[in-house]
């Protein structure tokens, strides 16, 4: 896919306001830490994520996605009746129907000609999200398009730590639980639009590559755990050896494609899943660690909402500046990974 009349032309963030600790998680499980003869600092050191942070009360996704549109529109030259398309991308949604963005447009008060619709691919979905819009500036369907996920990830820690601490698991019983001890909560909004109508400055989509292994689509499964909140089972090393491998076949498509080089890439952005996981991804794909932005430390995993929130970070810190190449690699259970490019 390539793409040249696309620009990201605002961004807005919220991260919620109450910090959770690594070492809080632990203290609610120290009678399983205590009985498996765990060693405590074993989160924070297996995943490097010191904090994650959640809202105090219930959140629903629409109100956090909301919250961040209107920050994207708040940053906006386009005033919100000139939004063509709005997508919520998130894993989160108020409920089956009608779509979350239907709240979400209620809440911004966009206009009545506006699409409205969710996309949701596990944590690949901001950047699907991304594609799709892209795809209907490139092809005049639309002019400005407005990308919203509000990711929640309380429910499941709060179901994790109860299942924890109530069962008579061993240690390895307790290893598809741990990637749920990693996940967060926050929500983004990005501003999609034709070239011709924002400043020239604006970033550049300009294309990027897909790649699928859907043999492993087992290996992290989520859904509603009834009435007691949400559920989630890894196999984290499984799945992270399958991302390496459908990651390295689509490397070479995405150089090929844009012409990049390992060298000339500026900025690198990942899902951000962990020190593991990003460690190994850029070992794998030969590149340079000192080049990628990371957030996964005082953010976690926060879903869909990891990537695109710390590439905005990122721009809004003045870490990826006018010029720069910046490599945008998601991955998502399922399994699918997408690389895109990004020009800033």
């Amino acid at each position: 896919m390539r793409f040249e009349q696309v620009r990201i032309e605002s961004m807005g963030a919220v991260v919620p306001p109450k910090a959770f600790s690594s070492v809080a998680i632990e203290v609610q499980l120290a009678t399983l830490y205590k009985r498996l003869k765990l060693p405590e600092g074993r989160l924070e050191l297996m995943t490097g994520i010191r904090e994650r942070h959640f809202w105090d009360g219930p959140k629903q996704p629409s109100e956090a996605a909301a919250e961040a549109g209107e920050k994207a529109l708040e940053e906006s030259e386009f005033d919100r009746k000139d939004i063509d398309l709005l997508i919520h991308c998130g894993v989160c949604r108020d409920r089956l129907e009608p779509a979350t963005a239907a709240y979400v447009h209620e809440i911004l008060g966009l206009n009545s000609h506006c699409q409205i619709m969710d996309v949701s691919n596990a944590c690949l979905g901001f950047l699907n999200g991304m594609v799709l819009a892209a795809s209907m500036i490139e092809s005049g369907q639309v002019r400005r398009a407005l990308l919203v996920s509000g990711e929640n990830g309380k429910p499941l820690l709060e179901h994790t730590l109860k299942t924890l601490l109530k069962g008579n698991l061993t240690r390895k019983s307790i290893k598809p639980y741990f990637a749920n001890l990693t996940i967060g909560a926050g929500a983004v909004a990005y501003v999609l639009g034709h070239k011709d109508d924002v400043r020239a400055d604006a970033p550049s989509l300009i294309g990027g590559i897909v790649e699928t292994d859907t043999s492993a689509n087992r290996l992290c499964q989520g859904d509603h755990s009834g009435a007691s909140g949400l559920s989630m089972l890894t196999d984290a090393e499984l799945l992270l050896e399958a991302g390496l491998k459908v990651a390295s076949r689509g490397w070479d498509r995405f150089s090929h494609l844009l012409g990049w080089s390992r060298e000339s890439i500026d900025r690198i952005i990942c899902h951000q899943v962990g020190r593991t996981h990003q460690r190994r991804l850029l070992e794998t794909l030969k590149l340079d660690l000192s080049k990628d932005f990371s957030t996964f430390e005082t953010l976690g995993n926060v879903g869909s909402v990891s990537l695109p929130i710390t590439f905005a970070r990122a721009v809004h810190q003045g870490i990826v500046k006018r010029g720069d190449r910046v490599a945008m690699l998601g991955i998502g259970s399922g399994l699918s990974a997408m690389m895109l490019g990004v020009e800033a």
